[in-house]
């Protein structure tokens, strides 16, 4: 989720202006309910236990409500769109390898030096 960027350069400025932050905050407070919500996603979590989980680590009451709130309207969907884009974004195709070794000239050397190559061919689902 992290790759993508949730809001564009132009929606990023409202959102500095509307909520009075510099833009190095305003990407903290994103990255931070990026994160709520990842985790959210990850534990499958219900609106309640999100909620107590946020009022554990001493968010306001209000904030976490709101949190709750909008897990409960749209989680579930989140975690469908999470699933199917992260369980299957790449299927693997090919597979080669090659495998050197170098040995010393000399008979008194003991040196072996091996070299491994592995070549892994990867598709996406969505191409297909």
């Amino acid at each position: 989720l992290q790759a993508e960027s949730t809001f564009s350069e132009e929606e990023e400025e409202k959102l500095q202006i509307a909520f009075s932050l510099e833009k190095q905050d305003l990407h903290l407070v994103l990255e931070t309910i990026s994160f709520i919500l990842e985790q959210a996603v990850y534990h499958n979590l219900k609106p309640a236990s999100l909620q107590q989980q946020l009022q554990s680590i001493h968010l306001d009451p209000d904030k976490s409500e709101a949190f709750a709130s909008a897990w409960a309207a749209a989680g579930q969907d989140t975690i469908e769109k999470f699933r199917q884009r992260v369980l299957t974004p790449q299927k693997l195709e090919t597979i080669g390898w090659q495998l050197n070794l170098q040995m010393a000239e000399s008979m008194q050397a003991k040196l072996k030096s091996p070299q491994a190559v592995l070549e892994l061919g990867v598709s996406n689902e969505d191409s297909k």
